[in-house]
């Protein structure tokens, strides 16, 4: 790999010499523009204003232009001779633990490669030093006419250095955040986390640029003079209508992509889904429909039940009421039939 800039680590009175080297490539791919009617490049040519001549990149310098439009060139033995001890120097300032650093400071990656041979001692005194005290290197260092900062930790076998935003570059997250009151309900709360638990970890050598490669799929087409592949038409999704049917229908595709069934679990509710071309019944509609059948079966059933009881209650009053009346009759005819015998008796 070639280095991009030459200098040393100051480690307290430790000076490492080391190469700079890009720890990151792009695979984006570049296109150049082009005259739409004839197909030709077009190219931007540097032109001094002053001759009206195009120029060559060897007559071209840097300089800064200020505020009245005067131009103050400066060389590149100007900015050599900054009173800067991190012009050519790695200044490690403090080691602190990796979560203090922000994400949002990151900037671009380098490795450090050590200078030669005097270099391999100290560079791995340094090098398990990080590793023992699980920590960060903070550091200042120039590069491309600024003075930067860095943090170095322990990559492998060797030392990455990434180049960090100053503090005052990072913007705060003001009016991002929604405006308004949002509660979140705990079952959401729920879903959310079973489907980060369905989801579950990647394999990051796994992930690819498939944008990348779909591209070069429409350029190979077009050079061989065939027609570019058109891209696959999105499957419809039935309206989400709430936050709930959203994450139970994640949970679900979650759970089917990776060849799991998912579990009829009393906590997940059927989210209506989109009808299938095939004519049948989506199994959301029955089993939406089937709770209000068995209400339906469980009532005409109790209805039912109420009646025959109401029916033998009145066949009871009925029977009770037929007894008292026969006995009341009973005892009508019995004094009557005593009173004659009596009169014969006389």
């Amino acid at each position: 790999m070639r280095s991009i800039w030459n200098g040393a680590i100051s480690f307290g009175l430790v000076s490492i010499p080391i190469k700079l080297v890009n720890a990151t490539e792009s695979h984006s791919i570049s296109f150049r523009q082009i005259h739409t009617e004839d197909g030709g490049r077009i190219r931007y040519r540097k032109v001094c204003e002053l001759d009206d001549r195009e120029v060559s990149s060897a007559e071209i310098g840097k300089g800064y232009e200020d505020a009245d439009g005067t131009i103050v060139p400066i060389t590149d033995e100007d900015l050599s001779h900054l009173p800067l001890p991190t012009a050519k120097t790695i200044e490690i300032v403090a080691f602190v633990p990796a979560d203090r650093i922000d994400p949002l400071q990151m900037d671009a990656a380098y490795y450090l490669q050590a200078g030669g041979a005097p270099a391999a001692k100290p560079y791995t005194l340094l090098r398990e030093a990080l590793k023992r005290s699980n920590k960060v290197a903070i550091a200042k260092y120039a590069l491309r006419g600024r003075e930067r900062l860095g943090m170095l930790r322990v990559v492998g076998d060797a030392i990455a250095m990434h180049g960090l935003l100053w503090p005052d570059e990072v913007r705060a997250p003001e009016g991002v955040a929604p405006d308004t009151d949002v509660t979140v309900r705990d079952k959401e709360l729920d879903l959310a986390d079973a489907l980060m638990d369905t989801l579950g970890e990647v394999d990051l050598d796994e992930l690819h640029d498939e944008y990348r490669e779909a591209v070069e799929e429409v350029i190979a087409a077009k050079a061989a003079g065939e027609t570019p592949p058109e891209a696959p038409s999105a499957p419809s999704g039935g309206k989400v209508l709430d936050l709930m049917a959203a994450l139970e229908k994640s949970v679900r595709a979650a759970k089917e992509s990776r060849g799991e069934e998912p579990p009829a679990e009393a906590g997940l509710r059927s989210p209506a889904r989109p009808k299938q071309p095939s004519g049948k019944k989506s199994t959301s509609t029955s089993r939406t429909t089937e709770p209000s059948a068995r209400k339906s079966t469980a009532k005409t059933a109790k209805t039912a039940k109420s009646a025959q009881s109401a029916k033998k209650a009145t066949s009871s009053t009925k029977s009770t009421a037929k007894k008292t009346a026969t006995k009341k009759t009973a005892a009508k005819k019995t004094p009557a039939k005593k009173t004659a015998s009596r009169k014969r008796t006389a």
